[in-house]
């Protein structure tokens, strides 16, 4: 088979490797290990079992997010010398959450090439099969641990018209989805997607209160690795709405909780319960 890839020196090759299912490795990104000089790797013991697989032999250099301020100088030297050189993340797209950002950067600054090889992506792969729209999103990364701080994030991107993308993890799942219902009412649409591409891969398209009963229900379900995908924020247009069932629904918040106050005006003018509770919300806020 002929070579599907040409390495050339003083270039930096930033190669996708697979999310969770070995399968989904590109045979670019292989034969790309294969021949570049060195291999930037976040993690090297994690990265040397995926070479093994591979059967590829590659030299493998340490650089994680304590390290590559430092250890960028020494790679962009040798990179000038000659070498080529491949930079993975544990998996998916390295920069994409994960190290790198530097060492491009400084690649840039001293003239040396940088080649993508494409592949997996958590964030796009969930993305793709989330039901939500996909020509317009925006990527946020993870959630801050903090509680106020992730509601300060939330409440920025509450009028948020793209489908908003999040990474989470399992320790904070449960907490962070607490704070989106807070934000975002019940009835925000939400998917959850978890383990991608690995054999317990699971994809919940769900409002945000069916959502946290879902993982509430059964501890195994808040395990692994997750993207949420959150549907944009689409404005209420008050003129569409009766003035009549606006009266009555800031009178009727005063006395019962939102929820129920928006129940009831929905059924007696025929309006979304959903639309209702969205005004009430950004009543509340303005």
């Amino acid at each position: 088979m002929s070579s599907l890839i040409s390495i050339k020196p003083s270039t930096l090759y930033i190669v996708a490797t697979p999310i969770g299912n070995l399968g989904d490795i590109t045979l670019r990104a292989i034969e790309t290990l294969k021949n570049v000089d060195l291999i930037a790797a976040e993690d090297t013991r994690h990265s040397g079992l995926l070479l093994q697989h591979f059967a590829i032999e590659g030299r493998l250099y340490p650089l994680h997010d304590h390290n590559e301020q430092q250890k960028t100088e020494a790679l962009i030297e040798k990179l000038k010398s000659g070498l080529s050189i491949a930079l993975i993340s544990d998996a998916g797209t390295p920069l994409i959450n994960d190290p790198g950002y530097h060492l491009v950067k400084a690649c840039y600054q001293n003239q040396i090439t940088v080649v993508p090889v494409p592949g997996a992506c958590a964030a796009i792969t969930a993305l793709s099969v989330s039901g939500l729209p996909t020509d317009r999103f925006c990527y946020e990364g993870f959630l801050p641990a903090k509680s106020k701080a992730r509601i300060d994030l939330l409440t920025q991107l509450k009028q948020e018209p793209r489908t908003v993308v999040f990474y989470e993890s399992t320790h904070r799942i449960l907490d962070s989805l607490q704070d989106m219902l807070n934000v975002y009412g019940p009835e925000k649409i939400v998917v959850l997607a978890k383990e991608l591409t690995k054999s317990w891969e699971t994809i919940i398209h769900s409002p945000l209160k069916d959502l946290i009963e879902w993982l509430k229900a059964d501890d195994n379900r808040r395990k692994g690795e997750f993207v949420l995908i959150v549907e944009g924020y689409d404005k209420v247009n008050e003129q569409e709405i009766d003035p009549d069932a606006i009266k009555l629904l800031n009178r009727l918040q005063q006395e019962i909780p939102l929820k129920k106050a928006a129940g009831i005006v929905a059924e007696i003018y025929g309006l979304k319960k959903n639309q209702l509770y969205q005004l009430g919300l950004e009543q509340k806020t303005s």
